[in-house]
């Protein structure tokens, strides 16, 4: 399979920016080693990452303590090819000839570590596939 010519764009976006949308972000720059362009936020973003995700991410061997959450904006919508919205509804701008896809995933906020790590690994499935999709070959898997 031939290589995009251009990098694909993938923008996540939650309500607070600091679980599920973290996380998709994460995996999806470290399992694509880099060949995608990946962006997250939220609606309304919270102050800092939620502390089990960050720990849950950890085990996977991913430091995402460094992240800060963020405010959507139309610009990154726009330059983004695939949005992934989970579970902000109607706040998600929308662009013709964007891709828009929700993934129906538990909120961890306010959850501990042992509630975390099934939404963490659903989210690195559902990254996999998308990388499948993009004809991007994941790293170490």
């Amino acid at each position: 399979m031939n290589a995009p010519t251009t990098q694909p764009a993938v923008m996540f976006v939650c309500v607070h920016n600091a679980g599920r949308s973290q996380m998709a972000a994460a995996y999806t720059t470290h399992l694509s080693g880099g060949t995608v362009e990946v962006r997250s936020a939220g609606s309304a973003p919270a102050d800092t990452i939620n502390p089990a995700v960050r720990e849950a991410m950890l085990e996977e061997g991913i430091d995402i303590s460094a992240e800060k959450p963020k405010i959507i904006t139309a610009e990154a919508v726009q330059a983004s090819d695939v949005v992934i919205t989970m579970g902000c509804g109607d706040t998600c701008p929308f662009f013709p000839g964007t891709r828009y896809e929700d993934w129906q995933l538990d909120d961890p906020a306010g959850q501990g570590i042992e509630a975390v790590r099934p939404i963490r690994d659903d989210i690195k499935v559902r990254v996999l596939a998308l990388l499948d999709e993009l004809g991007i070959t994941p790293v170490g898997q």
